[in-house]
């Protein structure tokens, strides 16, 4: 089962410094700009921060999200607009590209500490991931790997960052997805890049850990040790996927009693109707209908073994070449709108 359905963002321009300069436009990239998220165009369109205290995370008032909600503005499309913006107005992943790392990490860093906020980045770079399914790529080998993960960890520096590192690698290595031939590389790329991120000052990493409907907890706990989600500040659950807030929370607490208590995050973008059930089911996870926004992201969750709830995957965004889908990452404004509507 593909736990992952893929966000992977295309890494159309860098972010870097001049993301906060001169209106702090990012250009046709995903950064941000402006303090407290004033996009600069207009009352109408314009997205800001939530509440610090219940989300500390950044919203992101450049997202493809927040660009379509202008849109619909300028359109006239008001009723769309309010749709969409359900979107727009929340702290989503950032996910960082293969060939800028450094700068984009910075960029998106330095917009959301300059907003008083944390920046939410994926790490998403793996050797061999996705086991040649829709977001097949990554690394071209370990030293690239290392490279990159050195090279964002010089990006994000002292700033505020949480960070969820390689959706689908633990899991993949325990599946069989990913040959025998790469695996002992994996967990050391892994362990390195846990240790490189948990050094930094102010960030926090979050191994990804599964979904509530892969498998058992007794499969994942000490690959995610070989892993070093020890060294980490926890593991991350239901990345990209569907399962409710409910059924992630009883598979991280039992994951957390094999891995000395961890805490960890759950990924609620788009749980708010639970996993689809019909169709191919190696499939499920991709593009599937009826499926709605979860709960907002927030660090006032329901369990204290929960740091956040999370939108790691950004709604709107394609899974991959399925269902009539754009390839994985596009955004694609009709299933955005689907998810809005049907998230209330």
């Amino acid at each position: 089962m593909r736990a992952l359905a893929a966000g992977t963002r295309a890494s159309a321009v860098v972010v870097g410094t001049a993301l906060l300069a001169a209106g702090c436009s990012s250009g046709g990239g995903d950064g941000g700009r402006g303090e407290h998220g004033d996009d600069g165009g207009g009352g109408a369109a314009a997205i800001t921060q939530q509440p610090k205290e219940a989300d500390p995370f950044w919203v992101n008032p450049d997202s493809r999200a927040a660009r379509q909600v202008a849109a619909y503005v300028k359109a006239g499309r008001t009723a769309d607009a309010e749709q969409i913006r359900k979107i727009a107005a929340q702290p989503t992943g950032e996910w960082i590209g293969p060939e800028n790392p450094e700068q984009e990490a910075r960029g998106f860093t330095e917009a959301a500490d300059k907003a008083g906020r944390t920046a939410l980045l994926v790490l998403y770079n793996i050797p061999h991931r996705d086991c040649g399914q829709y977001s097949q790529g990554g690394a071209a080998d370990g030293a690239a790997y290392r490279a990159w993960i050195a090279a964002v960890a010089r990006g994000i520096g002292d700033r505020p960052a949480t960070v969820i590192l390689e959706p689908d690698a633990v899991l993949h290595l325990v599946d069989g997805c990913t040959p025998k031939e790469f695996q002992e590389e994996r967990y050391d790329l892994l362990q390195g890049a846990v240790a490189t991120l948990a050094a930094l000052k102010n960030t926090k990493v979050y191994l990804d850990a599964g979904n509530a409907g892969w498998g058992h907890p007794d499969q994942i706990f000490e690959p995610l040790r070989r892993a070093g989600v020890e060294r980490a500040d926890g593991f991350a659950v239901n990345v990209s996927n569907f399962y409710s807030t409910q059924d992630s929370l009883a598979y991280g607490k039992d994951l957390s009693a094999k891995i000395g208590g961890k805490h960890f995050v759950i990924d609620t973008s788009r749980n708010g109707n639970g996993p689809y059930t019909g169709g191919d089911p190696d499939e499920r996870w991709c593009n599937p209908p009826g499926r709605a926004l979860g709960e907002a992201p927030t660090t006032r969750t329901a369990d204290p073994l929960v740091d956040a709830y999370l939108w790691v995957k950004r709604p709107g965004e394609s899974d991959g070449t399925c269902k009539g889908g754009p390839k994985a990452g596009d955004w694609w404004p009709q299933y955005a709108m689907q998810l809005a509507r049907a998230g209330g």
